[in-house]
């Protein structure tokens, strides 16, 4: 069975409305552009989406925010992302914020099997209501893993099989959403054969990779430009 996929639109086929749906990225690095695009001009709601911050200024996942295509969202930013700010004044969609450390630990958790930690983040604090507490050296809260239907990644060089390798920080909570989601979909900007990634270049094993495709028309947004001094 092969893993490769034409597009986005064919990877994305059996994605339905109430799934729950990680996207990798940090701000707008590494995020899965073809794939957002794509659920975008699909006709899905209700969904629950893990993510650092849900897009950023009018891009990412704002795209399918601003739809109204979300129920809820896992996040642990919502700085420069009004349109989020803005539906959660107006209470039109749950956001749970989590710490960024006990974020990607939960997804961590998801992948490896862990049916919870404890941590002392976020304990005496809003984050901390409803939970389990211990004692331990101090006090720690119970976190439960975050398990997801898909996860849609991109990464720089995949080859047929699934193997990934991603350029720098562009990895960022990618390969933890890799592991922890049932169908992981990944974009790259290089498609090539197997074994053209060295074994210890490999950052994610095809293992817990479903689909791949080639990516196209990549605008790989910055979003804080800094040149010789001069901010934009």
């Amino acid at each position: 069975m092969t893993k490769v996929c034409k597009d986005a639109s064919e990877a994305l086929a059996q994605f339905k409305s109430g799934m729950t749906l990680m996207s990798g990225g940090f701000g707008l690095c590494g995020i899965a552009e073809n794939c957002i695009d794509t659920l975008a001009k699909m006709d899905v709601k209700d969904l629950t989406v893990i993510s650092n911050n849900i897009g950023n200024s009018g891009r990412g996942l704002v795209k399918i925010l601003i739809q109204k295509k979300i129920k809820k969202a896992y996040c642990s930013y919502v700085g420069g992302n009004p349109d989020l700010e803005t539906q959660m004044m107006n209470k039109e969609i749950e956001v749970e914020l989590v710490p960024q450390g006990t974020f990607s630990e939960r997804i961590r958790a998801a992948g490896m099997g862990i049916r919870g930690f404890y941590t002392p983040t976020g304990y005496g604090t809003l984050i901390a209501e409803g939970k389990e507490v211990k004692h331990f050296d101090k006090p720690c809260i119970l976190e439960l893993p975050l398990h997801a239907d898909y996860a849609i990644i991109k990464a720089q060089k995949g080859d047929k099989y699934g193997n990934l390798w991603f350029k720098e920080t562009a990895r960022n909570f990618s390969p933890l959403m890799a592991m922890a989601a049932k169908t992981t979909i990944v974009e790259v900007e290089e498609l090539v054969e197997l074994g053209e990634i060295a074994a210890e270049d490999v950052h994610v094993p095809g293992l817990f990779v479903q689909y791949i495709f080639q990516g196209k028309d990549y605008k790989n947004d910055i979003e804080f430009l800094k040149v010789e001094g001069i901010d934009s």
